[in-house]
């Protein structure tokens, strides 16, 4: 019967997506005495969104956890890293600009007390992500910033979830799964409510595909609208209609990393109700993805959060050039290696580097995390043998090849790219030559001394990179090879918002009674991260924006009570000059 969803009072504001974005939205209009009625074409099951799935990592500045593990941070310096990782060059960046200032402001600041008010604490050690290698001036992180949320996704998701489900005890809320909006319902030039097809119940498991029987239609209608219906990438279609000429082909085979429900639907229609859609071409895709062998949708792909010691190899056996190491630089290493001509690349490392270096993004891949269990992160993380995850992925995924022998590795390698002229005897040779660089503490081998000096900071030393040894000897076997697959994940682009959270229209104002979170707003502005993440910034973008939007309607809505003045005036500054479109979305 699932739980009771509300009352049927008219609502101030109707919430499309029972995500992170959506949640937060409605949880900041709820604390100011407004009615939110929450929309959502999926079941109960999938409440939380793709959130829920997440690993839970998110980007802060200058933390009391970076200060612990010797990170001098700072908001100077995460705003260079920032700009120079984004690389703003268009027209149409101008919110955009101004977003990245906003969140930067705020994940130096009240980002970690507001998120500790509402319960929410990370594992101490910071992570390094996208680390760069380019030079000072380069894309990356200059120190590390990824925060893993004490309870990964759903840890994330809890508090905003409790609150909401108090309020629609309380009938101050309402939620309607298996609704799924279809369009906007403009009067008189602005969005009062929505319209939509009622799906079929459906009891799947989450993440699961659902079905799409129509059994009837519907309206609704509220003051203000939130698109929080998040990207593109369940819909590979869409993510190749909007592949970038500058990422090359976009691979014939993708794995899929968040459910299907991610469909890109929403931004049609608002692109239909006037709403400028910009940067679709910006996008944000893993290389370093395997198949899941308990996959919960189709072409289920998990990615593996690599330490700096596996040896990167393309298809054809050659080795990826400095600085595309494992963890360096995600987007620089997507456009190398669909200038291979071939969709997957291939790690080789060692049972050692595996224990050490090896974890898998998302909420079910990490228990000990996820459930909060101190003993099980000790004996997962610094006790001897892989995660347990990672050992399945070892034992079961179709993906890996273990063997005690370079020769026995090569051959199974061979066995399971039959679609590739893979060179053994290069990679043979590259496994000799950088094993001989180990006689001594110094040498000529980029990659290792990027290990070296991953080793400097305390945390990668202490859980992320593994000492440097001889992949030739046997004490620190078996070998293994991994195969890799390009991974879906975000959208950059999106919904221009203003930096109110309002949709905007071509001509720079408001689209009035429309606002847009997550990532359906490209996480704000159409595209506040640019080109490049600096990664812990997806969720962090979904947090701060459905805030922001929450905030700005619930203002709205009291001046408009107090003063008789309408909703959604034109923004307080001029917009920019017309910018050339980016490429269409589809």
């Amino acid at each position: 019967m699932g739980r009771h969803t509300g009352s049927s009072e008219q609502p101030d504001a109707i919430v499309i997506g029972s995500g992170l974005s959506g949640l937060v939205a409605a949880c900041e209009l709820l604390e100011r005495g407004r009615q939110v009625l929450l929309l959502d074409q999926e079941s109960e099951a999938n409440f939380g969104g793709q959130a829920w799935w997440s690993f839970g990592g998110l980007f802060l500045v200058d933390s009391p956890e970076q200060r612990r593990m010797g990170v001098r941070d700072s908001h100077a310096l995460a705003h260079t890293d920032w700009h120079d990782t984004a690389g703003f060059d268009r027209a149409e960046d101008s919110w955009a600009r101004d977003w990245a200032e906003a969140y930067l402001r705020f994940a130096a600041s009240e980002k970690r007390e507001w998120l500790r008010d509402h319960g929410i604490r990370f594992f101490p050690v910071v992570g390094w992500a996208e680390r760069g290698g380019h030079g000072a001036a380069g894309p990356g992180n200059s120190v590390p910033r990824f925060h893993i949320v004490w309870g990964t996704g759903p840890g994330l998701l809890e508090p905003f979830a409790r609150k909401f489900w108090a309020a629609v005890r309380k009938g101050r809320a309402q939620v309607r799964f298996r609704h799924r909006v279809d369009g906007l319902l403009i009067t008189d030039g602005r969005v009062g409510g929505v319209h939509g097809t009622v799906l079929r119940d459906d009891e799947a498991l989450r993440g699961r595909a659902t079905n799409r029987d129509p059994v009837g239609v519907f309206e609704a209608h509220a003051r203000a609208v939130v698109i929080a219906s998040g990207g593109i990438g369940g819909n590979h279609g869409m993510v190749r209609a909007q592949w970038p000429p500058r990422l090359g082909r976009p691979p014939e085979r993708m794995l899929t990393g968040v459910p299907a429900f991610v469909d890109g639907r929403m931004l049609g229609a608002a692109a239909t109700a006037g709403a400028r859609l910009v940067n679709g071409d910006r996008m944000w895709h893993y290389v370093e993805g395997i198949e899941n062998w308990h996959p919960e949708w189709p072409g289920h792909g998990i990615r593996i959060l690599p330490g700096p010691s596996s040896l990167w190899f393309d298809a054809t056996g050659k080795r990826l050039p400095a600085p595309l190491f494992p963890g360096a630089d995600t987007l620089g290493t997507l456009a190398h290696l669909r200038a291979t001509g071939h969709d997957h690349s291939w790690f080789v490392l060692t049972q050692r580097i595996i224990e050490k270096e090896f974890a898998l993004s998302g909420s079910e891949q990490n228990p000990d995390l996820t459930g909060k269990s101190v003993l099980s992160l000790l004996r997962q993380r610094l006790g001897r043998g892989a995660p347990i995850p990672v050992e399945q992925f070892k034992r079961q995924g179709a993906d890996f090849v273990a063997a005690d022998t370079l020769d026995d590795l090569l051959a199974g390698m061979l066995r399971h790219s039959p679609e590739a002229p893979l060179d053994t005897a290069n990679i043979r040779r590259e496994v000799e030559l950088r094993d001989a660089q180990l006689e001594n503490s110094f040498g000529k081998d980029p990659q290792l001394a990027a290990i070296r000096a991953a080793r400097a900071y305390r945390g990668d030393r202490l859980v992320r990179a593994a000492r440097p040894h001889r992949f030739s000897d046997p004490a620190n076997g078996p070998l293994i090879a991994v195969k890799l697959h390009v991974l879906t994940r975000k959208s950059l682009g999106g919904i221009q918002t203003d930096l109110s959270a309002r949709a905007l229209r071509d001509d720079g104002t408001p689209l009035p009674g429309l606002y847009a979170v997550g990532e359906a707003s490209g996480f704000g502005g159409g595209g506040m991260h640019g080109y490049r993440a600096l990664e812990g910034t997806f969720l962090g973008g979904c947090l701060f924006t459905g805030r922001t939007a929450g905030r700005a309607i619930a203002d709205e809505l009291d001046l408009a009570e107090q003063t008789g003045a309408p909703l959604s005036a034109p923004s307080d500054r001029a917009p920019g000059a017309e910018p050339e479109r980016g490429r269409a979305w589809s």
